[in-house]
């Protein structure tokens, strides 16, 4: 197990070395000039060039990036354009925010979808089965931004039992566990846990079928075995599937969340990351950037870990 997980930490080092050229090379490809935002517009030729030796924009590309490496493996992701502030100060609270917000948003998507996809998989071909299945499949396809503002208008405007936007009484962003913080939870999580929803329970739903028409499974219940003794096989051999697919939804929900962000003004990466774009913010959207796809290259890890733990078979493959 232990030398499983390390040769997965050592087949992640080099994804992690080229995502981080990618973040730093994508923003740097990117038209317009990043220091439009701190400079007057009838800015002197020798200001600016003083400005781009301030952020280091004056010297060849590799240079930077190594720099901005060494910077970031010490935690330092620079100092932002558009505010001043340091960029780790920036996004320690934004990650928490999107961190809180993803995994309320999949544990609710994961059960729920492991609900539908194990009865829909348990009474297939029957109309309990299609009634899930319907489920799962506008769950997929309606835009999640789009129900957010219909949860919005319903819950929010014409019953008002939610608020729409924040992350806390007036607007605040600082987070406490309290009713009055979580009900500002309730929509964006809600919402966000859709998709994962269905893409968990139509994935739930194929595996238990197919686990059901398999050989041992038939061996089980000629033997006598209650339907509670089934289940839990069922259960076993399609965990380590289902975990993967959380995972990866985990991963899509932390880097994906920008349109529910923006909707709910919920103060997490998303929010930080559109507003880096359209600032053209480059030391704030090469951090946001590089955390979001790190939580993803590790998450992955995580997963296989834990498959691993789940199905030694994962091992052996």
């Amino acid at each position: 197990m232990l030398l499983y997980a390390l040769k997965r930490l050592i087949y992640v080092l080099p994804v992690a070395v080229g995502v981080s050229i990618v973040c730093f090379m994508l923003v740097h490809i990117a038209p317009g000039d990043p220091l439009i935002s701190v400079l007057p517009p009838d800015a002197s030729a020798d200001l600016r060039e003083q400005i781009r030796r301030a952020y280091g924009f004056d010297k060849p590309l590799p240079v930077q990036y190594f720099i901005w490496l060494g910077n970031v493996m010490q935690g330092d992701f620079g100092t932002s354009i558009a505010t001043g502030r340091a960029v780790a100060e920036e996004l320690a609270k934004a990650v928490g925010n999107t961190l809180m917000l993803s995994v309320v948003a999949t544990i609710i998507g994961f059960v729920l979808g492991c609900l539908f996809g194990f009865v829909a998989g348990f009474f297939r071909d029957t109309a309990v089965d299609k009634i899930a299945s319907f489920i799962s499949v506008i769950g997929v396809s309606v835009p999640h931004y789009w129900l957010g503002m219909v949860l919005v208008i319903i819950f929010s405007v014409q019953l008002n039992w939610l608020p729409a936007t924040g992350a806390g009484p007036g607007g605040s962003g600082v987070w406490e566990w309290d009713w009055a913080h979580v009900r500002h939870l309730i929509l964006p999580a809600v919402t966000m846990s859709v998709i994962p929803m269905g893409i968990v329970a139509r994935t739930v739903r194929a595996l238990v079928a197919d686990i059901l028409s398999q050989e041992f499974v038939q061996g089980l219940k000629a033997k006598g075995l209650f339907d509670r003794g089934v289940l839990r096989h069922v259960v076993k051999n399609a965990a380590p599937t289902a975990l993967a697919v959380m995972g990866l939804q985990l991963g899509y929900l932390l880097g994906g969340s920008i349109l529910i962000e923006t909707v709910f003004s919920w103060p997490g990466t998303g929010f930080l990351l559109g507003q880096a774009i359209f600032q053209r913010d480059i030391p704030l959207l090469q951090g946001v950037i590089l955390v979001l796809a790190m939580f993803f290259v590790f998450l992955n890890l995580a997963v296989d870990v834990m498959q691993s733990a789940l199905d030694p078979r994962v091992q052996r493959s």
